[in-house]
């Protein structure tokens, strides 16, 4: 009998096995072994589950949106209590250090309490009408059923990022975790049962995205779409959801600029340079994918930076002085070598890592060296193909308006880092850099209040704060007319 966990589907408060009768493996990026299996949802199992939310949502929508939110601080409670179980289902399934993991677990319920917040704030307007005797009331409503579409890097983290709002402003929610790692957004299933919350309202399916996935985007009962993941799979949902004119929310692709300008505190971006490019081995959308250094601090800036990268620490995740861990799976460990070989058949040179780390502990799993290149120039693949993962493209300027043409020469426009104390320049970066998210003097890493948009190929729509709570509400508009 297999010790392999199970993993059923979570549909209308029950967990279920998929019709199919097949199961997905999932893969520890540590050392390439079954962690636990999970169900391979079919499209009619899609259907059926928005059927449940449907029929869930219109009753959950008439529950005060501060009684919903009493049931979503309580989950978020839950989410705490278990941090350690998740952090270690996180580490199995991602690959991400255990402390990293940790982080996710309470930023996965740091969100649902922001969300929670808002509970006392979903706000319309009335407006003076240019008739007599008539007001205008704009009134913000719930969408209905949310489809929610996950990326593999903060699984757990991008639920709670979408689950809390969508559920405060009433509606419902269908979760689709990727296949790499569904685990723990999986047991959120668990935890919404002890909770209280009404069955249907949150439903948690695994299955491909092919079938799954498109029968989900593609069904009029799906009234919003929020997906995190690659730019080629958030331009084919929103094709897919065009038929319906269905709402769609996309976080997507990355190629962040990390610009040094001359007068910068070269010990501080150093130090925010490493941690924007290896956190979580590179895997995070808003990273350092392609460094600018001014070439008069080139030189002191490098010296500093290399020999900290080469003190990486790669290894075990589970362990607490490991720095850095594997990719999540063979075909991202395959896209790392290729980036390298082509790197360097364009000119580059490798400064450091650009392979799988020696010895026998990474003979198994996706592991690959923290790597830095240099003799970069703005036309080469590496500029321009998002890596998501540890490779990092160093290149020099003279100018500020050459460093912008060059920031800017990208399809991507999520995040921009900038390092300066010059105000002139931080505003004439903040005019001219077209990238949703800017971090000027830090860094990486949006806050909850903050609004995570992309430009361009990175996305539409956009996540928290304000701004993104208003993504899963609509405005429906009240001419009342009253006797004089």
């Amino acid at each position: 009998m297999s010790s392999i966990q199970e993993y059923k589907l979570f549909i209308n408060g029950e967990w279920r096995t998929s019709t199919s009768g097949e199961t997905i493996d999932i893969i520890s990026p540590s050392n390439g072994e079954i962690v636990a299996r999970v169900q391979n949802g079919t499209a009619e199992e899609a259907i059926e589950t928005l059927q449940f939310a449907d029929k869930a949502q219109k009753e959950w929508k008439k529950l005060p949106a501060r009684t919903r939110a009493d049931l979503l601080y309580k989950l978020a409670d839950e989410i705490d209590a278990n941090t350690e179980y998740l952090a270690e289902l996180l580490t199995k399934e991602q690959g991400k250090l255990l402390k990293v993991a940790r982080f996710e677990v309470a930023v996965t319920a740091s969100f649902i309490r922001y969300a929670c917040e808002g509970a006392r704030r979903i706000e319309g307007d009335i407006i003076p009408s240019d008739n007599p005797n008539e007001q205008i009331w704009i009134q913000k409503v719930p969408r209905g059923v949310v489809v929610a579409i996950t990326a593999w890097n903060f699984p757990l983290a991008l639920a709670g990022r979408k689950l809390g709002p969508a559920l405060v402003a009433g509606n419902a929610i269908v979760i689709k975790p990727t296949s790499e790692t569904p685990l723990a957004t999986l047991e959120l299933g668990n935890l919404a049962n002890k909770v209280g919350i009404p069955a249907g309202v949150i439903n948690i399916l695994t299955g491909p995205g092919r079938a799954m996935g498109n029968a989900l985007v593609e069904s009029p009962i799906c009234k919003m779409v929020t997906m995190t993941g690659s730019t080629p799979v958030g331009q084919q949902i929103a094709r897919n959801a065009a038929q319906n004119l269905t709402h769609v929310q996309l976080e997507l692709g990355g190629k962040a600029p990390f610009i040094v300008f001359e007068d910068a505190d070269i010990d501080a971006a150093v130090d925010a340079a490493l941690h924007s490019r290896f956190d979580n081995c590179g895997q995070v959308c808003t990273c350092n994918e392609r460094m600018y250094l001014h070439e008069g601090i080139y030189d002191a800036f490098m010296e500093k930076f290399i020999a900290k990268t080469k003190a990486i620490k790669v290894g075990d995740p589970m362990l607490e002085d490991t720095d850095m861990g594997p990719k999540v799976n063979a075909a991202e460990l395959k896209h790392m070598e290729h980036l390298v070989a082509v790197s360097i058949q364009e000119g580059a040179t490798v400064a450091t890592g650009g392979k799988r780390p020696e010895g026998a502990e990474f003979e198994k799993g996706f592991w690959f060296e923290p790597t830095v290149l240099t003799n970069v120039t703005q036309d080469m693949t590496i500029v321009h193909e998002e890596s998501f993962g540890p490779i990092l493209p160093v290149l020099k300027f003279k100018t500020f308006d050459e460093v912008i043409e060059y920031a800017n020469d990208c399809e991507y426009g999520l995040a921009a880092m900038v390092f300066t104390n010059d105000m002139n320049t931080i505003m004439k970066c903040n005019d001219e850099l077209e990238y949703g998210e800017i971090y000027v003097n830090r860094g990486h890493g949006e806050q909850h209040q903050g609004f995570h948009n992309g430009y361009k190929l990175s996305g539409s729509g956009g996540e928290d704060g304000k701004y993104g709570f208003e993504q899963y509400m609509e405005k429906k508009t009240f001419y009342i007319r009253h006797k004089a």
